[in-house]
């Protein structure tokens, strides 16, 4: 329902969030030196560094993970707290994954110069959003603008939901022009102070009369044939038609529509991410564990000279796991007890008083010594 009015406006915010972000590379590397933490990078010649092709490198990097992130989605924008969420994650994987790349190919950048740079970056586009936000607001209420007209039918419990929240995001080119409902009892009253214009019989007439552009069906699953033909009366008019299905009650959460031989699917209990979002986190977590195990080298290396020198057996403990769609993997970690712990278990086992079986205690005694300190710092795993 939105998607036209925020075509032209998400060009315009993808492109001004790419020139705003080469201006801000380039004020970081202004004011670095100037900066009172880190080396003295006069002294050091710690700018020389610096390569005029990130400013070609950082705005491709930012584009891709951006649209990948689906930052310029309608939905996504609608609501000032998601744009924020999704811009300050978006900017923080595509940091990573030049944090990745500045380390492969370019260990002389300034370390200082990028982390002055994220913080300016993340600051910067999130208070540029908020700010536009401010200004359409004020705009539309100043100037008059080409809006949406939104008829709502059905003037149910998920109609008046579908009517607070046109009411709400005004500001993004909707207008609720009124209600359509058969229930007598609802007839020539007022709802969020707009009227019910009538039985669904008028759909037609009110179309053409209000100049409506866009209808919400949002009947019970009872009158399902009375939508069917509402549908069928609209469809040769120039007005676009959308469903709001009346599965609150079943928790319709994360819903996704899909097509299947032509017909239209509605997952309730998709995954959480789908298949492109899946492989853009698999590479987010190659690239940041590959960050991180470098990082984490000499402190995994000393707690793998203590758990030798404190007992007997591999440094490294192994273990099948169920994972994802009941798909085994091996799971590794330091190894915290002694190699013959499956066959002491019976010393560990306990009741409580309802008779449950628990396993887990403080004295453990299949535990090492080094394994008692890498738990409690959580640096088995």
């Amino acid at each position: 329902m939105l998607k036209r009015f925020g075509t032209n406006f998400a060009v315009f915010l993808f492109l001004s969030d790419l020139v705003l972000t080469t201006l801000l590379l380039h004020l970081a590397r202004l004011v670095r030196p100037h900066l009172p933490w880190g080396l003295n990078v006069g002294a050091r010649g710690e700018l020389l560094h610096f390569s005029p092709a990130l400013y070609l490198i950082v705005p491709t990097i930012w584009a891709l993970t951006f649209l990948f992130s689906s930052v310029y989605d309608p939905e996504r924008t609608l609501r000032w707290v998601d744009d924020v969420q999704t811009v300050a994650v978006a900017i923080g994987i595509a940091t990573l994954v030049f944090a990745g790349l500045a380390y492969f190919f370019s260990r002389d950048l300034s370390r200082f110069l990028f982390v002055t740079f994220f913080v300016f970056d993340e600051v910067g586009l999130i208070a540029w959003r908020l700010f536009l936000r401010v200004l359409i607001r004020l705009r539309r209420a100043r100037w008059p603008h080409p809006v949406r007209q939104v008829l709502v039918v059905g003037a149910g419990k998920v109609g008046l939901d579908v009517a607070r929240q046109i009411e709400v995001y005004r500001w993004a080119g909707l207008e609720l022009v009124g209600f359509l409902d058969d229930d007598p009892d609802k007839r020539n009253r007022r709802f969020l102070g707009k009227p019910v214009l009538g039985g669904l019989e008028r759909v037609a007439e009110v179309v053409k009369q209000y100049h409506i552009d866009e209808i919400v069906i949002a009947l019970p699953l009872r009158a399902h044939k009375r939508m069917v033909d509402l549908i069928l009366t609209v469809q040769r008019l120039p007005v676009s038609v959308r469903v709001v299905p009346d599965l609150f009650d079943l928790a319709f959460f994360r819903a996704t529509v899909e097509e299947f031989g032509g017909m239209p699917l509605i997952g309730l209990r998709d995954p959480a991410i789908d298949e492109f979002q899946r492989l853009v986190k698999r590479l987010f977590d190659l690239v940041l564990a590959s960050i991180l195990l470098v990082l984490a080298a000499p402190v995994m290396a000393a707690i793998a000279i203590a758990i030798k020198l404190d007992s007997p057996g591999p440094v490294i403990f192994k273990q099948q796991r169920v994972g994802e769609g009941g798909k085994l993997f091996t799971f590794y970690k330091f190894r915290s007890m002694y190699v013959d712990a499956e066959e002491r278990l019976q010393e560990v086992i306990h009741y409580t008083d309802d008779g449950k079986i628990l396993f887990k205690r403080r004295d453990d005694p299949r535990v090492t010594r080094v394994g008692r300190f890498i738990r409690a710092t959580s640096l088995d795993e």
